[in-house]
């Protein structure tokens, strides 16, 4: 069998595992059967829209009216829905280049553009970027401040998730903002995950974006929609992002399954997310004291206490040994405790990431402490 062979079959087992299990943590939108996933949107759309709503053509009808609500739910005077957060976020700091005159963006280095775009922004934008800092944390004030070159924008994407779903204190972000107005330079949130930071920062959706000029959120991560985007900011950029998102080829002509689907989550996930955070920090403190109890020779679990209801584990041995295990686990007991594994961090450990949603709820401290025994016992010694 070769590699690709290999990481295919446990790609496959990996999700026939999450499909079966009867016990997990968070549940994925993909590995519930299309069939039921199509169901339950019918059935759910006309308490969320009307049973009259009219359809959508090119982003009017339940489009607009999510648009609307986005704006609302985040205080800004208007919002555009895009098919992709990628599109959004290219589109919105070019609006803002064209503005200031400058198009370097000063970002993180594990920021989503930087890893996971294709280098989209210089490729397809004409955007150069810069890195106030390499630690695994947001940029301070003073970095932003004494950065040595000039920047047009500073992003921010709240949580950090490729360094474990990270966020600064609120003081922090106060400061880092300021620090960018200082230098003249316009401020834009990478809020894919924004959803969830309310707990952590103690504040309102409100007051968060406030913060910053534009603000960029996912329908798909934290609100379990089928797809898309919005950009929200000041009525005249939004006005000019929507030219754009036509040049970029974001104008699609129907949209409705993606537009129901992100007003449902608004309706039934956003008020949830609370009691997520509050319960990935119980869970977090079992894995922590469940892999002590079982003489694991070293574990870390990444924020200690979790900002937002994502986080990391990390162990010292191979990413197949622990899949292995994990499946195992998965197949064996239906309990269905970690996901993917990956080398991504320094020699000889291995990470993977932990969601907390609705599943996860009905489990207590010594539920994780047993099934994480269980999965420990499947490691070579």
């Amino acid at each position: 069998m070769t590699a690709n062979e290999a990481t295919q079959d446990t790609r496959a087992r990996r999700s026939a595992a999450a499909r079966a299990a009867t016990r997990t943590l968070h549940r994925s939108p993909l590995h519930i059967p299309l069939t039921e996933r199509f169901s339950a949107l019918a059935a759910a759309a006309p308490g969320i829209v009307g049973a009259d709503e009219a359809s959508d053509v090119y982003g009017d009808g339940v489009v607009a009216t999510l648009e609307e609500r986005v704006a609302r739910l985040l205080g800004k005077e208007a919002a555009v829905f895009f098919p992709t957060g990628t599109m959004a976020q290219q589109v919105a700091l070019r609006c803002w280049a064209g503005r200031t005159g400058n198009a370097t963006v000063a970002l993180h280095p594990r920021a989503h553009p930087e890893l996971h775009e294709g280098d989209a922004f210089p490729t397809v934008s004409g955007l150069r970027t810069v890195h106030p800092t390499d630690e695994p944390r947001l940029p301070t004030a003073d970095e932003v401040r004494d950065f040595p070159e000039p920047f047009g924008a500073l992003m921010l994407e709240l949580p950090l998730r490729d360094a474990g779903f990270v966020l600064p204190s609120w003081e922090e972000l106060e400061a880092v903002v300021e620090a960018a107005r200082e230098r003249d330079a316009v401020v834009h949130i990478d809020g894919a995950r924004l959803w969830e930071c309310t707990q952590h920062f103690g504040r309102p959706l409100t007051e968060i974006a406030g913060l910053a000029d534009t603000v960029y959120v996912s329908f798909y991560k934290s609100l379990e929609g089928l797809s898309g985007a919005a950009l929200a900011g000041p009525h005249t950029l939004v006005e000019e992002a929507r030219v754009w998102l036509h040049r970029y080829g974001g104008r699609l002509f129907q949209q409705f399954p993606t537009a129901v689907s992100a007003l449902l989550g608004l309706e039934r996930v956003l008020p949830r997310l609370p009691d997520y955070v509050a319960h990935a920090r119980v869970v977090a403190q079992a894995l922590h004291e469940g892999f002590t109890a079982a003489g694991v020779p070293w574990s870390r679990v990444h924020p200690r206490r979790p900002h937002t209801h994502q986080f990391q584990v990390w162990l010292p041995y191979a990413p197949g040994v622990l899949e292995e295990a994990a499946l195992g686990q998965a197949e064996e007991t239906k309990t269905f405790l970690f996901g993917r594994w990956s080398a991504d961090g320094p020699p000889g450990l291995s990470v993977t990431e932990v969601t907390v949603t609705e599943e996860g709820l009905g489990w207590t401290a010594d539920d994780v402490k047993e099934a994480v025994a269980e999965f420990v016992r499947r490691l070579p010694r």
